[in-house]
């Protein structure tokens, strides 16, 4: 296993660098100038030239890409212009945010979604499924940006929930259990946009994987030797059908930065996406190349953890990684 994991992170450097390289091309091409949108508009033309040799705009694209590949080996990501603050620290603040939005949601989404995908498969054409099926579709219908607004209205309308933030004023002050409740109160309104649209996907990409088990030749064999129907589901078709679903478990990961970023924003969550649509809005370069590649090392750490769990769900790959 610990050979494979070698071999999956060093196989990402390239892609790290491809990354970087299309995020400064990308970056250099946002229309307006960064000098000026720091200055403001009133800055003269001398005071915008002495910023962007502050911000070492005045050299060749060339120059300003060795530089910035540079102070990445040094662990140095430059300054942000908004908050004039090292963009390391602020993503650093960020990310466990990020992270425990994008934990609680793939963990309900998987402990909801795969029994509601194997309920819908066992009892296929049946009201049941029927009924899944349509409101799954309603799931992957709603576009995240606008049921996030429905619920920030009810939130304002009921007051029932806070509606921005991650944590109250007075967090500091209160015992441990008061801040666990605090958190979790916090976290329902986001966690439920990203769980719903979450939740159909997941439930449906089971159901369809399990029926096509189900129709195979071993499972047929299986049924046809006396074995239970609880054997032939949970201990043959149930393994077979969910290592596709581990394989998307890394995209599902990295997906959930981009399709955070809206729902972050609209309740003021202080994520990363949020942080990232902050920083192209106010062509804050440094601190939107750093974010686009935390989002690709997010990708990879998911795409990683998926194939460590498949070595350990699935027989096949521990005896194929053995051989090589």
């Amino acid at each position: 296993m610990l050979k494979t994991i070698l071999k999956r992170i060093l196989q990402s450097i390239p892609t790290l660098l491809i990354v970087i390289t299309i995020t400064f091309v990308l970056t250099r091409m946002i229309p307006g100038n960064p000098a000026r949108t720091i200055l403001g508009p009133q800055a003269s033309a001398q005071d915008i030239a002495e910023m962007e040799i502050k911000l070492g705009l005045n050299k060749s694209k060339l120059e300003q890409y060795a530089d910035y590949m540079i102070g990445i080996l040094h662990g140095d990501f430059g300054t942000s212009y908004v908050y004039n603050r090292p963009v390391t620290s602020l993503i650093a603040e960020r990310i466990p945010n990020t992270l425990l939005l994008a934990v609680v949601v793939i963990f309900l989404t998987w402990l909801v979604g795969v029994p509601l995908g194997v309920l819908a498969a066992l009892k296929w054409k049946s009201p049941l499924d029927r009924v899944l099926t349509v409101l799954t579709s309603i799931g992957m219908a709603i576009p995240s940006f606008f049921f996030a607004v429905l619920l920030l209205l009810f939130a304002v309308k009921t007051g029932w929930f806070p509606v921005g933030g991650l944590t109250s004023s007075n967090f500091a002050e209160m015992s441990f259990g008061e801040k666990f409740w605090d958190l979790a109160h916090h976290l329902v309104l986001p966690v439920t946009v990203l769980f719903t649209i979450s939740l159909a996907g997941l439930q449906r990409q089971m159901r369809a994987n399990l029926l096509d088990v189900l129709d195979s030749d071993y499972v047929k064999f299986a049924k046809a030797k006396g074995l239970s129907e609880f054997k032939v589901v949970y201990k043959h078709a149930l393994r077979n059908a969910i290592n596709p679903m581990i394989t998307l478990l890394g995209f599902e990961f990295a997906g959930l930065l981009s399709g955070a970023a809206l729902t972050e924003y609209v309740f003021q969550y202080p994520g990363l996406g949020r942080l990232i649509l902050e920083a192209v809005f106010f062509s804050d370069i440094n601190l939107v190349m750093a974010s686009l590649m935390m989002g690709a090392i997010m990708l990879i750490a998911g795409n990683l953890i998926a194939d460590i769990l498949l070595i350990l769900t699935d027989p096949r790959i521990r005896v194929k990684g053995g051989a090589a």
